[in-house]
């Protein structure tokens, strides 16, 4: 990648291969966080290689878990218990995550000690208030700038609540719950909607228990949580983008083994059924280490003329929003509805996708909760200008495979920021396409 984050892609006649993508995301994060929180030692393998997690890694580090990396993708983490972690000597980097200071701020409420995070500029945008509200109604006391980070909590003497979360968001639910771990009594979240659960399977896969009874999901305080040895498997919402442009190319097959199937990740199937794709799935004989369903999924191209994702799918689809309106660079009519969630994501994701589209020659339109892409039918004539990925690694990704459409060769600025989730993102790129 050049030191700019600037680069160019090329056309290509279909995308073809089998790989295996980075390990999840989610799921690293909220290993790590419980294997700090454990007595003993944890091995994690193919651990998330992106900036994210890392962050998640540096702040546990600071509050005084001991990690250890013996291998590439591998961890050994020696837990310090519950209420075990100690005061930072300086402020605590989340980076560009808003899963880590979510997180650890669950963490850190429950502990008699004053944190204060820090992030970029982008994190520092991000609304902190839906999970200050609920730490404080526990008992914590948290300071920050109009809802925003820095974010300073004053822990310690937390007591169990019934929460009801104003948006579905499984950061406010696993900062709630993880903060139960350290309340005295039980903790309870009720959802509007169905949000991924990797927070409660990981919970039991370190001997916790995590009683779920439709959306509503508790915890009781002082749960003794065990080390142990688990695997990451791979990230579904980076999968994304490579099922997206094998079934939006003619010509194009992509084979993704050991991706997580979490039935709560996995709805971008249905859709890619709907739009007309030929999707195989071969789950794995049993649940993957941890309680995390993985396998092989395979999607060849076919397509249908208009998708329509309305306000009751988005919950399901977040993350992989960006990846499906590439699907219609290629033809048709991608319409999104009911994401407004998407405009204080890392960056405004439906400004940027919009913006970004336009500048590759793809007619888009903005709408206050989503967007429309109208694609063409052939290959885009339409010199393609640069498009501005604004720091987000989503946007240069789906901006990426938007720009395999393209008739000439296409321009991303800020293609650096796949660093955050998927490093080798462009390298992966090459050796799938056909040109």
């Amino acid at each position: 990648m050049p030191p700019s984050g600037v680069i160019t892609v090329s056309p290509a006649r279909a995308v073809r291969g089998r790989l295996r993508v980075p390990g999840d995301k989610s799921i690293s994060h909220r290993y790590a966080i419980l294997a700090g929180l454990a007595q003993g030692a944890s091995d994690i393998s193919n651990f998330a290689p992106g900036a994210d997690c890392r962050s998640t890694v540096a702040c546990l580090r600071q509050l005084g878990v001991d990690i250890a990396e013996p291998t590439d993708g591998a961890l050994t983490i020696q837990g310090v218990g519950i209420g075990g972690l100690r005061a930072p000597a300086r402020d605590l980097d989340a980076g560009n995550s808003g899963t880590t200071m979510r997180l650890m701020a669950g963490v850190v409420a429950g502990h008699p000690f004053t944190s204060r995070f820090v992030g970029d500029a982008s994190l520092s945008r991000r609304p902190m208030r839906r999970v200050m509200d609920p730490l404080q109604q526990m008992g914590a006391r948290l300071e920050a700038v109009d809802g925003h980070a820095p974010l300073t909590v004053h822990g310690g003497g937390l007591h169990g609540i019934a929460y009801l979360t104003p948006v579905p968001s499984a950061q406010i639910k696993s900062a709630v719950l993880l903060a139960g771990l350290h309340a005295n009594g039980t903790t309870t979240v009720t959802e509007p909607a169905e949000t991924r659960d990797h927070t409660e399977r990981a919970l039991r896969a370190f001997g916790g228990h995590a009683h779920v009874s439709g959306r509503t999901v508790q915890v009781a305080g002082g749960e003794r949580l065990a080390g142990q040895r688990l695997e990451v498997p791979g990230d579904f919402s980076s999968a994304a983008f490579w099922l997206v442009a094998a079934a939006a190319i003619p010509g194009s097959r992509v084979e993704i083994e050991g991706v997580g199937l979490n039935p709560t990740r996995t709805h971008l199937l249905s859709v890619l059924r709907r739009f007309g794709a030929v999707v195989d799935v071969r789950p794995a004989k049993a649940d993957g280490v941890g309680g995390e369903p993985q396998g092989t999924v395979v999607v060849e191209h076919a397509r249908s003329e208009r998708l329509v994702i309305g306000p009751d799918e988005v919950p399901a689809l977040i993350d992989e929003l960006p990846a499906i309106a590439a699907l219609g660079a290629f033809g048709g009519e991608v319409t999104v509805s009911g994401a407004a969630e998407l405009r204080v994501k890392e960056s405004d994701r439906i400004a940027a996708l919009v913006a970004g589209f336009r500048a590759l020659g793809i007619d888009a339109d903005e709408q206050p909760d989503g967007f429309t892409v109208h694609g063409s039918a052939g290959p885009r004539t339409t010199a393609a200008r640069v498009a501005d990925a604004r720091g987000d690694h989503r946007m240069a990704m789906a901006f990426a495979i938007a720009a395999l459409g393209s008739e000439r060769p296409s321009t991303i600025d800020g293609a650096d920021s796949v660093a955050i989730s998927y490093p080798t993102f462009f390298e992966t790129l090459e050796q799938l396409t056909a040109r």
